[in-house]
């Protein structure tokens, strides 16, 4: 895979949780591009490769300007940088999982990028997943397209109204965290999976307009992952 070397990076165990269907290999999948580095023209309900990164924040950056971990100046194979691939329909509403069991967001380096595509290369600003102190184990991510191509990818945040019991601190503002000390990892109770709701926007390759964003964002968080546990309990 052109992804592994161009940046070196170990694939990471994940699991795809989907509201609808999990996997895309049928005919209606006219998008036969897998390589989160390479460009992809989707219309809806195809599937997308994207990738999410896991590093130190300033991994992220060369000469004080972020790049797409796709891009081979960053040294992330040097920062001991994590991968997770994903292949998600297009405008369906998705809940991304990593088990933490296999995966340690501190050891990682704190911090996650979502990145897909070399041309327009992009990627969303690094955001905070675990620190010393404290995990974030829920998160909104939305990729907006144009004419089908992938323009930006950004985390939207939900504020701290929510935070209460496991979830009570709350951090910049902006995310509920769990305290590590909870987390099964560290000897606590609490399953501190990482869960990613992602959403679409824009327009595909053929004009139509992608609708998942407006569904999930009156969704509150927690909302999927909460259903998926009820279900698999």
């Amino acid at each position: 895979m052109e992804t592994t070397t161009m940046v070196n990076i170990k694939m990471i165990m994940a699991m795809l949780l989907m509201v609808m269907m999990v996997f895309v290999g049928d005919a209606a999948d006219t998008n036969s591009v897998y390589d989160p580095c390479s460009d992809a023209k989707i219309r809806r309900l195809d599937g997308f490769t994207f990738g999410l990164a896991f590093s130190k924040k300033d991994s992220f950056a060369f000469n004080q300007t972020q790049l797409s971990p796709c891009d081979s100046r960053l040294n992330l194979a040097g920062n001991n940088a994590q991968l997770a691939v994903f292949r998600p329909k297009v405008d369906e509403m998705s809940l991304l999982t990593i088990n933490s069991s296999t995966f340690s967001p501190i050891n990682a380096g704190g911090y996650m990028v979502a990145f897909a595509g070399r041309k327009y290369a992009a990627r969303s600003l690094p955001t905070l997943i675990a620190d010393e102190s404290n995990t974030i184990t829920s998160f909104t991510l939305v990729l907006e397209f144009q004419r089908g191509t992938l323009q930006n990818l950004y985390w939207k945040k939900f504020g701290c109204k929510a935070c209460s019991g496991d979830y009570s601190v709350c951090l910049n503002n902006e995310d509920c965290a769990v305290p590590n000390s909870k987390c099964k990892s560290s000897g606590g109770s609490f399953d501190c999976n990482l869960s990613i709701q992602l959403a679409f926007s824009g327009t595909d390759k053929h004009l139509q307009v992608l609708n998942s964003w407006y569904e999930v964002r009156n969704l509150r968080s927690y909302s999927l992952y909460g259903l998926f546990s009820k279900l698999l309990q």
